[in-house]
């Protein structure tokens, strides 16, 4: 149900790999919670797919197709959310890319390139962007980052993944620092094994991986989408008003043993 009491009432929201999995389940939850939306992937059809229902529930919802990795989609995406809604508010850089079982000296730069640009680059493009929206509107703003637990250990991805990860949380930190005194909040979600749809094709291919992906989970079990989330609507709401800066795992106590 869409709401205009709801925790991200008033504010607008660009969400980024927005098509599937964990983008999408913020997009539906963020507009329940009141949020307008800018949502931005690669492929503009499927985002269409994820936008109709909430723009038939009354939510506000903008379609920027486009690539992370290339500035000027960033820009353009960036420039939506204040043209079309008045401001940027908030932001999800939640596009990524990974994958495992390739030992190191095996992979070729194009892997290397790929999977560094979209982790790393996407971030940086956004966050280059987000911000100077932010300190333009004046009343600050909460942007939020999507690491991994292969952010903080070496998981079984690939080594450029891993590497990847971590880099983003140095760039929310970084972020957090040099601008927290202009009301802008920087944080990352430390994010397990999550079943989306990138998930369950893996799973369908090699099953047996499943055991591996939950065996040092606390809980037993991958998240759910909307449980990811549902944690970065908390971190960009008021409520989170005194975090920043923060590495905070969604991972089914994962990162705690």
């Amino acid at each position: 149900m869409i709401t205009d009491r709801g925790m991200l009432s008033g504010r607008t929201i660009m969400i980024t790999g927005a098509s599937s999995g964990i983008g999408a389940a913020a997009a539906q939850l963020f507009a329940e919670e009141g949020a307008a939306l800018v949502l931005m992937a690669r492929r503009a059809d499927v985002l269409a797919e994820v936008a109709a229902p909430l723009t038939e529930a009354g939510a506000r919802v903008a379609i920027a197709a486009g690539d992370v990795t290339r500035p000027a989609d960033v820009e353009r995406a960036v420039a939506m959310a204040v043209d079309t809604f008045g401001s940027l508010d908030a932001a999800f850089n939640n596009a990524g890319w990974g994958t495992g079982g390739t030992p190191l000296h095996e992979l070729d730069e194009d892997m290397y390139d790929r999977v560094m640009d979209l982790n790393v680059r996407g971030v940086w493009n956004c966050l280059r962007r987000q911000i100077p929206a932010m300190l333009k509107g004046g009343s600050g703003g909460s942007i939020v980052n999507t690491s991994s637990t292969a952010g903080i250990v070496a998981t079984g991805a690939v080594a450029p993944y891993v590497a990847a990860k971590h880099a983003v949380l140095g760039l929310t930190k970084a972020a957090a620092m040099e601008y927290g005194e202009s009301g802008i909040r920087v944080n990352a979600l430390v994010v397990g094994s999550t079943r989306t749809e990138l998930m369950d094709e893996l799973l369908q291919d090699v099953p047996e991986l499943e055991a591996s992906f939950t065996a040092r989970a606390i809980q037993k079990r991958m998240a759910a989408p909307r449980e990811v989330a549902q944690a970065a609507a908390w971190l960009c709401s008021d409520r989170s008003s005194f975090l920043t800066g923060a590495a905070m795992p969604v991972d089914g106590g994962w990162s705690a043993i």
